[in-house]
């Protein structure tokens, strides 16, 4: 790594949930009664639905309402780059790594959000790109359980000087060839309402002045609640809703996607494996529409017929 910021570590945060905040968030991105293990405590399998982590940066420790700008101003500055406007800030694309689950409560225990930039990059008129690497670990024995590779893009906030970055890795559909399976996600007016309830409080995606400011005419959707939506119908349809059958999850957000819109995910196998675990393909569209979410990715274990097995 190298450039302005790049290698900048975060003080480390702690982050904390509640087997409620998990029952919230499996009914905030799409699980279904077939599903009780991500929707009920005292199923025997009950499980935290594995991209729960992603939450974990906005949520912190608090069970409250929080103020968004004044949360995400108060982070430490990055060290010889701009202080970037976050009343401005759209997600690029994200990344995570599951390595163990999480337990379904952290009481008792002690986890840390430790978080460092990976590199800054001026685009120009268009903005400036923030990546992170985040990883959940618990503190006392030091244990990873999650890595996360994010990319948070500031609205016409570059031509500061800074460098221009590296070009990402591409992962698109194959060619000629039709999706192995279509999964869909219908969206209401008060999706974004719910999802946001598990920690992520822009009010980008509650009200409809902030979008109206940076051009999107209203209030969107949450990428992040976009990029859960296809991570559970791809689990459910690829993985039988087995959180052990995923091992990464990846795509780019596209365009952005406005609240009672219908979500398609089309979805490839490859039959390319990495360590035992079959590359996915996928993007999701919004039905009639434009690509929402590009460059999509898993890594998973693909358990025949689809739907939940648990």
């Amino acid at each position: 790594m190298s450039g302005p910021g790049a290698g900048f570590e975060y003080p480390p945060q702690e982050v904390s949930w509640l087997k409620r905040d998990v029952l919230l968030f499996a009914n905030s991105i799409g699980c279904t009664a077939d599903e009780l293990h991500f929707l009920y405590e005292l199923h025997p399998d009950f499980a935290v639905f594995p991209t729960y982590p992603i939450i974990l940066p906005f949520k912190r420790t608090t069970q409250e309402v929080i103020d968004f700008y004044a949360s995400q101003g108060a982070s430490a500055p990055i060290p010889g780059v701009p202080k970037f406007d976050s009343r401005r800030v759209v997600d690029g694309q994200r990344l995570i790594t599951f390595l163990k689950p999480l337990p379904p409560t952290s009481a008792g225990r002690t986890f840390e959000l430790r978080a460092k930039v990976i590199g800054v990059y001026d685009k120009g008129k268009a903005g400036s790109v923030v990546e992170t690497e985040q990883t959940i670990v618990d503190k006392a024995t030091g244990d990873v359980y999650c890595r996360m590779v994010g990319s948070a893009f500031f609205v016409g906030q570059g031509n500061w000087g800074g460098p221009k970055g590296p070009a990402t890795e591409n992962f698109p559909p194959p060619k000629d060839k039709k999706p192995d399976t279509v999964v869909s996600h219908q969206l209401t007016p008060e999706s974004a309402l719910l999802y946001r309830l598990n920690g992520d409080y822009n009010p980008l995606h509650a009200t409809p002045e902030p979008g109206q400011k940076m051009g999107f005419g209203g209030a969107i959707m949450h990428g992040l609640s976009s990029w859960n939506f296809a991570a559970h119908g791809i689990l459910k349809a690829m993985g039988g809703s087995d959180p052990r059958n995923i091992k990464e999850f990846q795509c780019r957000f596209a365009s952005p996607v406005k609240p009672a819109e219908k979500l398609v995910t089309e979805i490839w196998r490859t039959g390319t494996y990495k360590d035992g675990w079959e590359e996915i393909r996928f993007q999701t569209k919004v039905e009639g529409g434009k690509v929402c979410l590009s460059n999509g990715r898993a890594l998973m274990k693909v358990v025949a017929g689809g739907g939940s097995k648990l």
